[in-house]
């Protein structure tokens, strides 16, 4: 796959010092406390918009930053505002940024003209606008009229929307110069090295909650990596797949016979799709219950598995360490509570010791690693976009990417 193949950077827009440039950021980043004094739980996201941001604003450009949070119903709620994340970046930034308080409106009419050579500001949530996510192409194209026109040149820096055809990520690069930002470019060039021709063995680790999410993934990268290791909620469809119990865990059951198809598949092919061979078991989902460790095939029929056994995550580990290419998406347990935390901090542990590419896949993935407190540049790569990297993965074309072309 080439997506991205033709893709250019800033420079490509020439000289900005003195224009308006959109940036479509990812700051959808977890809030916690009450709507009127939210608080910023992860602040990946934003901090891996930083560099973009800055590229421009010390160029010169006055840069106006379009991005959503959450999943508003295409109308305004406090819950789900922009402010805390403005007031964040412009600490990271170290220096004042702008907010408006609408995303086309007066307020941010009155913040773009106010901007000087340089500033920076941030729009309200663009998902307030039903014209953002419209599937009708006239009422998305309607609202990035309004967007494009605010500024003079589009940037597309957001890589976990790329997969979205929505209004501020495909339309306005649509009507405006547009040129791909430092974040989206990494993304893909990191991406093109796991499907292009990655360096072998490639392994892929797969979990999080459901296999409906994967089974694409499954199927494409079935052709191309070594070997897949399954845990997570996942696991268990694939359990039952074998015929064994799965007791009160996590499973579609829709999704059964998918799954017995892809270990016939694997197996026929020589690619093996690991299952765990041991699973921590307990009554209910909580950091005080009693724990257990049983056999992978003797989940008693009363307890739900809450993450990989130890036997399992070694395995695990002992796999992912020997890969020159590894890509992991999903957690291999309940990785919030500390009782079942141990598998994702092996599969963890072990992509910073890959002698090679270490990729892990966004999500809740980069979540993880975060919460267990392990240092960024220990892997190779944290993507920004779970979702977006999957699709990829599945060989779909992004099109937020396709528009770039």
């Amino acid at each position: 796959m080439a997506q991205g193949n033709q893709h250019s950077g800033i420079e490509a827009l020439g000289e900005v010092r003195g224009r308006i440039v959109l940036v479509r950021s990812d700051l959808n980043v977890p809030l916690d406390g009450p709507a009127e004094a939210r608080v910023i739980t992860d602040d990946g996201r934003v901090r891996a918009s930083v560099p973009t941001i800055r590229q421009l604003a010390d160029a010169g450009a006055r840069v106006v930053v379009t991005a959503h949070l959450g999943r508003p119903k295409g109308a305004p709620d406090p819950a789900y505002s922009l402010a805390p994340v403005a007031r964040r970046l412009g600490e990271l930034l170290g220096k004042p940024v702008a907010f408006a308080t609408d995303t086309v409106g007066e307020s941010a009419k009155e913040t773009v003209a106010g901007l000087e050579d340089g500033a920076v500001a941030v729009l309200e949530n663009v998902r307030f606008n039903p014209g953002e996510t419209s599937k009708d192409d006239a009422e998305r194209g309607a609202f990035a009229d309004r967007l494009a026109a605010l500024g003079d040149a589009f940037v597309s820096d957001g890589f976990g929307v790329v997969h979205r055809k929505q209004a501020s990520v495909y339309d306005v690069a649509q009507r405006l110069p547009h040129a791909m930002g430092g974040l989206v470019a990494a993304e893909v060039d990191v991406l093109r090295r796991l499907t292009e021709d990655p360096a072998r063995p490639y392994v892929v680790v797969l979990g999080g909650s459901k296999v409906s999410d994967k089974l694409a993934v499954i199927d494409n990268l079935l052709d191309k990596a070594d070997e897949l290791l399954v845990g997570g909620g996942m696991v268990f469809t694939f359990l039952a797949a074998l015929g064994h119990e799965v007791g009160r865990s996590l499973l579609e059951e829709d999704q059964v016979d998918a799954c017995r198809s892809y270990l016939d598949r694997a197996g026929r092919s020589g690619v093996p799709i690991v299952l765990p061979s041991d699973i921590v078991v307990a009554a209910e989902v909580s950091a005080e219950a009693e724990t257990q460790v049983v056999a992978a095939d003797a989940i008693p029929a009363d307890r739900l598995g809450l993450d990989i056994g130890p036997e399992s995550a070694e395995r695990f580990a002992e796999r992912i360490r020997r890969g020159r290419t590894v890509f992991w998406n999903g957690p291999m347990g309940v990785f919030e509570l500390d009782p079942f935390a141990a598998g994702t901090r092996a599969v963890a542990q072990a992509l910073t010791e890959v002698d090679g590419l270490s990729v892990v896949g966004g999500g809740d993935s980069a979540a993880a690693v975060r919460k267990l407190g392990f240092a960024e540049d220990a892997f190779g790569h944290i993507s920004t976009g779970g979702g977006a990297s999957l699709e990829y993965l599945e060989g779909k074309q992004l099109p937020g990417l396709a528009v770039l072309d």
